[in-house]
């Protein structure tokens, strides 16, 4: 079901507003490591009694196995090209107001962060603070916890204005799966340039808390995208997999995305319950409790699963966008901008097509 159709990019190019700054970040591998470019599918990386074997023939069986890595991968390259990019940006405005880079934040960032708070804004943070000790004693350590956040806010602030003014372009391409959609339900325009799938537990609380956040999503992105939605019911919620099973007997009767709604909305899995719900979407219910009381669709929920041990899915929910992870902290912003820069990566191709014509 998965396999890789990309891999990490060995550099990237930043355009700045007064030339292009080139960065060359090669990405070195060892002979023996295991790579996915075609330049290095046909080495030999593993010898067994006189039994040679290329990264081709590790690849075929095992390169789903490496995505979780290679995806680690390239979030720190994307961290290291977004600390670059910060670097070159403060050098830059340092020389043109002939200051050091520390004397450059001194002048914009200390400035602010430097300023101590007034009495009454210490006094309300100190009441926020689970502390037994006196105001007093604690005073000067609320004034430097204050410096500390004013002072990083105030940073990040100075470089989103240093980045508004340049013109920059991280070319890193991010490892990707691709994942098939066969039995597997989708909303929206299914000719959509980008694919969300969301991996998910109906009895997972952060599966349940993203729910209005993909809702959002695809009422502002409508056209644009298409929603699949694939069940990993983890072993620890003892309900989630007979409401998995329960969609799909609801999807036999064409109203699979009304129950699996109505499942987040109503947070209840019990099996009364399910056949509860099939009656308040007017469901046939001996059709739908055969259904359900069978398993008939376990080994739909089963394929599922094993795709996401397949690519080591570290947890639900997970996150694809055109076959790339979405890793970390996922909520509402994060999905929008993952949406846009594929929407964007899908623009650029189709121009350099129409260029190239």
């Amino acid at each position: 079901m998965f396999r890789f159709f990309g891999a990490l990019a060995n550099h990237m190019t930043i355009i700045t507003t007064t030339g292009v700054l080139a960065l060359a970040i090669s990405t070195l591998f060892a002979a023996e490591t295991i790579d996915s470019t075609a330049s290095n599918n046909r080495a030999i990386v593993i010898e067994v009694d006189g039994a040679k074997f290329t990264a081709a023939d590790v690849q075929r069986t095992k390169g789903a196995g490496l995505f979780q890595a290679r995806n680690t991968l390239f979030e720190a390259e994307k961290r290291a090209a977004d600390d670059f990019i910060n670097d070159y940006l403060l050098e830059r405005q340092a020389k043109k107001e002939n200051l050091s880079v520390a004397d450059l934040l001194k002048r914009h960032v200390d400035s602010v962060a430097d300023k101590v708070p007034s009495e009454e804004a210490l006094r309300v943070f100190y009441d926020g603070v689970d502390t037994t000790e006196p105001f007093e004693a604690v005073r000067e350590k609320i004034i430097d916890s204050i410096r500390q956040r004013r002072g990083a806010k105030a940073k990040t602030a100075y470089l989103q204005s240093l980045r508004s003014q340049a013109v920059i372009s991280v070319r890193l391409s991010a490892p990707r799966v691709n994942i098939g959609l066969e039995n597997t339900p989708l909303r929206g325009n299914t000719d959509a340039p980008v694919k969300v799938v969301e991996y998910a537990d109906y009895e997972c609380p952060y599966c349940q808390q993203i729910q209005p956040a993909i809702a959002k999503l695809e009422a502002d992105f409508k056209g644009k995208i298409v929603f699949a939605y694939k069940d990993v019911p983890l072993p620890n919620h003892a309900n989630a997999q007979k409401a998995a099973e329960a969609t799909r007997c609801a999807a036999a009767q064409g109203k699979y995305w009304e129950f699996h709604d109505l499942l987040f909305a109503s947070k209840q899995y019990d099996l009364a319950m399910l056949k509860e719900h099939a009656r308040t979407l007017k469901l046939d219910g001996p059709a739908f409790g055969k259904c359900l009381d069978s398993g008939s669709t376990a080994e739909l929920i089963k394929a599922h699963v094993a795709e996401a041990q397949a690519v080591a899915l570290p947890g639900t929910p997970g996150f694809f966008v055109n076959g790339r992870f979405v890793s970390g902290a996922v909520d509402f912003d994060t999905l929008r901008r993952v949406v846009e820069e594929e929407l964007q990566a899908v623009s650029a191709e189709s121009n350099r097509a129409v260029a190239a014509r």
